[in-house]
């Protein structure tokens, strides 16, 4: 192994000695005197046996050995340059198992079908999906993307905007229309509420503002549940009021399915983030899935660092 380095090494000497057609203009490029340049040119020669250079006083030319060593050499350097180059495309190239976590409802509409079209075009890579209603452990070193809503975790991740989204208050209009609408975030507690058991979020407590206005309520309500489509669809059948995730229910506003309550007052981001641990963030399948993800969604952010949770 170190006699083909110190060959390949020889072989560029001389290339380049013979590309800058003197041994001073060689030792300026080399960055050393040119008795030094004379000097590993004789130990070339003594080592192949042969002499590849006449040198007069004012010039240096081929040998007819010379001439056979520069071709050979120039075809191996080139060999070994293209060799590098392939090596360096296939490293690049996304593959290896990708571990994708996201959320149960988003995850099964949204999620699955772009992970059928990425494999699709990286077939290379194998994707296991994994749908939870809570984030796995930063420590746990569960997933290479999870895709999240609302603020990034802290600092130990890397996050990409993928789509800002807000939640929204809502519910159906026979439950309006048999229980009164709330006028302020006061009136909440007297409703019944839909709740979402979701990661740490505190159980059961809503957090409200308009403008430098914020409201923390406690909300009640006899159905909870860790899955938000589930969660809509008895918000839909009229048992309370509901927070979801616009994307969630856009459809049902529109078609007046649900009407949106508090429409004033805003609730936590939803903002929907690709989340990848710091040490996956240079994988070639992990970076390709966030791009494949964010062309989706029709963002063209990068992968930047987290901010602490609040």
């Amino acid at each position: 192994m170190a006699a083909a380095r110190s060959a390949s090494a020889e072989m560029q000497f001389f290339d380049t000695l013979m590309r800058c057609g003197s041994l001073s203009a060689a030792a300026r490029e080399l960055q050393v005197t040119p008795p030094a340049v004379s000097k590993r040119l004789v130990q070339l020669e003594e080592r192949l046996g042969v002499r590849l250079l006449s040198r007069t006083t004012r010039r240096i030319g081929l040998t007819a050995e010379g001439e056979t060593y520069l071709a050979h050499a120039r075809r191996i350097l080139a060999d070994i340059e293209a060799t590098e180059r392939e090596l360096r495309g296939a490293s690049e190239r996304p593959r290896g198992l990708l571990r994708v976590n996201a959320t149960l409802g988003f995850g099964r509409l949204h999620i699955a079908p772009l992970i059928a079209s990425f494999v699709r075009a990286h077939p290379e890579v194998e994707v296991q999906l994994q749908l939870s209603a809570s984030p796995p452990p930063l420590t746990d070193d569960a997933f290479d993307v999870c895709v999240r809503f609302g603020e990034p975790p802290d600092a130990r991740v890397i996050a990409r905007l993928l789509a800002p989204t807000r939640r929204l208050l809502c519910a159906s209009p026979a439950y309006l229309a048999r229980h009164g609408t709330p006028r302020t975030p006061a009136d909440l507690a007297r409703h019944s509420t839909i709740t979402i058991r979701q990661g740490d979020e505190a159980y059961g407590v809503w957090r409200l503002r308009a403008g430098k206005r914020s409201e923390t309520v406690k909300v009640h309500g006899g159905l909870t549940t860790n899955d938000g489509e589930v969660a809509v669809q008895w918000a839909l059948a009229g048992h309370g009021i509901v927070m979801r995730a616009e994307w969630d229910i856009a459809r049902y506003l529109k078609t007046g399915r649900l009407r949106q309550v508090l429409p004033q007052w805003q609730t936590p981001s939803a903002d929907i983030h690709a989340v990848v641990p710091v040490q996956m963030q240079s994988a070639p399948r992990v970076r390709a899935f966030v791009d494949h993800l964010a062309a989706h969604f029709g963002t063209a952010g990068t992968l930047a660092r987290g901010s602490a949770a609040a």
